[in-house]
């Protein structure tokens, strides 16, 4: 029997025929985050830092494999340059902290009434920090307290520290990355076939939730963008919802995490008969995504990645820059344990491509007022180019390469 690509199906049908997935990566391991901290230590010494302080969040995640979110409440790393990891933590967290944590780690504790900046001051004169590296993504009232609280040391970023270490992914955290991808394009093979006339935007989303969660994904969808017609010329839509007509143009851009890894992928075709002018449109998308995959090999700039991809819409009558029709935004970005992470395909970031750096490669073309069309899939870069971690679109009106 053909695959069905479009429509056909029901939600009902779709969710019951998944089962979790059958071979999950395996998770980080403790030796491989004592690597990152040990590389983490290096790049203190090149810049010149006494220590490092990372906030909760997909740093904290990076290093320890405590998944906290950022509250009000300060929960941060301090690495020194020698001797334990230390984690400051509130008291009444701290059984939490404990069972979270995947790396061993020593807890400086403190109580509501406390200070948790002061605590910090404390400990780094304790330990002779003469400079501060800070991690970009702490909040301000943070790098403020700290600032208030210890006014004799020295701030500085951490940007290139974590950047160095995080942008660099080992086999484990592409293995991770590769499930994440896999199941997202799983369920939007099964998204596509559920569509109907009269469909709306809020159904489609909460089956794309559905599907992720039956396949294992932490927490379901990480996030969701259904677009219908018009709203698709919007790159991150419109809000509110919208019903599906016959001959719309649907986008869907949707991912999942994977043990805090993300996936991230966009589908465009049409539900119904395409124009011309759609069809067109999607070969020339489709041109400029392969192009700015085929450009890649290690030591070519990010810049240049998104570079050749305008080339090839200007060529088509789009553009030039970031004027419509064409292309309203970067070619790119980094994805890992952040959904965007450095380095970046735009143009001004001159870093060089490795092998083992991850990005999105979607140079979206909009029509103002008409459509958009956004092909977004994922590759990683090796030793001689690079490699996709899921198959792209084949053709307009096929989502996916069957199953």
């Amino acid at each position: 029997m053909a695959d069905v690509f479009i429509g056909g199906s029901t939600a009902e049908r779709e969710l019951a025929s998944l089962s979790p997935w059958r071979h999950p990566a395996s998770p980080i391991s403790i030796g491989e985050r004592e690597a990152r901290i040990a590389k983490a230590r290096g790049e203190m010494e090149r810049i010149g830092a006494d220590a490092m302080i990372v906030g909760a969040g997909a740093s904290l995640l990076y290093f320890t494999g405590v998944g906290w979110n950022a509250g009000d409440r300060l929960v941060a790393m301090l690495l020194f340059k020698r001797g334990p990891l230390l984690m400051v933590c509130p008291r009444f967290e701290v059984g939490s902290l404990h069972a979270a944590r995947a790396i061993p780690l020593d807890v400086a504790e403190w109580e509501e009434h406390e200070s948790p900046t002061e605590l910090c001051g404390v400990l780094l004169r304790r330990h002779g920090v003469k400079t501060l590296a800070i991690d970009p993504a702490m909040a301000f009232f943070n790098v403020d307290g700290l600032r208030a609280a210890a006014p004799d040391i020295a701030q500085i970023t951490a940007a290139s520290v974590i950047d160095a270490c995080r942008m660099i992914k080992s086999p484990a955290e592409l293995a991770l990355m590769s499930q994440a991808k896999q199941m997202t394009l799983e369920v939007h093979r099964r998204a596509a076939r559920i569509l109907r006339e009269g469909v709306s935007t809020d159904e489609v989303r909460r089956f794309i939730d559905q599907a992720h969660r039956v396949l294992g994904a932490d927490n379901g969808s990480y996030f969701c963008d259904v677009q219908f017609g018009e709203a698709t010329s919007y790159p991150h839509g419109l809000p509110g919802e919208q019903i599906l007509r016959n001959g719309d143009v649907v986008l869907i851009d949707t991912g999942c995490r994977v043990q805090g890894y993300n996936s991230d992928i966009t589908r465009t075709y049409v539900f119904g008969e395409p124009t011309a002018k759609q069809r067109r449109v999607w070969e020339v998308e489709k041109r400029a995504q392969a192009a700015a995959f085929e450009a890649v090999k290690p030591g070519v700039t990010c810049e240049e990645i998104d570079a050749v991809a305008r080339r090839i819409l200007v060529e088509a009558g789009f553009g030039p820059d970031y004027e419509l029709p064409g292309l309203p935004h970067r070619t790119g970005h980094g994805i890992g344990l952040s959904l965007h992470e450095a380095p970046y395909l735009v143009r001004g970031d001159k870093t060089p491509l490795q092998p083992g750096m991850c990005f999105s490669n979607e140079p979206m073309i909009v029509l103002p007022g008409e459509f958009g069309i956004r092909l977004e899939d994922h590759f990683h870069v090796t030793e001689s180019g690079a490699a996709w971690f899921t198959a792209p679109q084949p053709a307009l009106q096929e989502p996916c390469v069957p199953a």
